[in-house]
């Protein structure tokens, strides 16, 4: 971790100059100046006197940002293809989330396998043709701008019951495809 990066950044975001901050914790600019450049490291208490008239704290300052992935390209999907289905994974790794989003493409007369009772929950939203739902035996149709919503405690699969090709986004949580 660059300690006087970070400190520098936290300092221009509060439209600070070094000498401000110095006059604040009672330092001198020369000092921020070597923090901010890594030629010196400060201790724990001066640390904790910095950021506290940076509005932070230590553990704010040392915890790990993450990179967070909000948009995910089509060529990022992952594909399966399978007798007459196409399922394509529009977030990558999914299944580390709460709830995970399919893509599925069924030919005219295809259908997804029996999925069996598990916790959880199922949302689908039909982008082209007519699927038919099937929970425990009974038979729901959706079509072109219809969603569907259930409860996965009980037997269940999606079939196309259209002419042609029908796509819909399908969403489970937790993960289950």
């Amino acid at each position: 971790m660059e300690l006087g990066a970070k400190l520098r950044d936290m300092r221009q975001r509060k439209d600070l100059t070094q000498e401000e901050l110095a006059d604040r914790c009672e330092l001198t600019k020369g000092y921020i100046s070597q923090l901010e450049n890594d030629l010196t490291s400060p201790s724990i208490a001066t640390l904790c006197d910095l950021l506290n008239a940076l509005g932070s704290s230590l553990s704010d300052f040392f915890r790990e940002e993450t990179d967070e992935k909000i948009v995910f390209s089509e060529a990022e999907y992952i594909e399966k293809q399978s007798e007459g289905m196409i399922w394509n994974w529009v977030i990558p790794n999914a299944q580390k989330n709460m709830m995970e989003p399919v893509l599925v493409e069924l030919e005219a007369g295809a259908s997804t396998q029996v999925d069996f009772p598990h916790e959880g929950e199922e949302f689908g939203y039909v982008l082209q043709g007519r699927i038919g739902i099937i929970c425990a035996g009974k038979c729901w149709i959706a079509k072109k701008g219809e969603s569907f919503y259930f409860t996965s405690d009980r037997e269940h699969y999606i079939a196309n019951k259209g002419k042609g090709k029908a796509r819909f986004l399908w969403i489970s949580t937790p993960p289950n495809f």
